[in-house]
């Protein structure tokens, strides 16, 4: 299961928006996709890393699902 929690809290520690990740060329569907821990590409998960100069750890996590036990 993706959690994108790491992404709120990389954003607030640098003292940046979702506007950024907007200005940056994340569009707003992304975006809601992201909100709600659904899935998005590779692509787009190197396009945040660049735009936060981060890595994929400061933007999202796996944990496993309990119904997949």
């Amino acid at each position: 299961m993706l959690d994108y929690n790491p992404l709120w809290d990389t954003l607030k520690r640098q003292g940046k928006s979702q506007y950024a990740l907007i200005n940056g060329g994340i569009d707003k569907r992304t975006m809601d996709q992201l909100r709600h821990n659904r899935n998005i590409t590779a692509l787009t998960l190197e396009k945040i890393c660049g735009i936060l100069s981060c890595t994929p750890n400061d933007v999202l996590t796996f944990t496993e699902d309990p119904e997949n036990r």
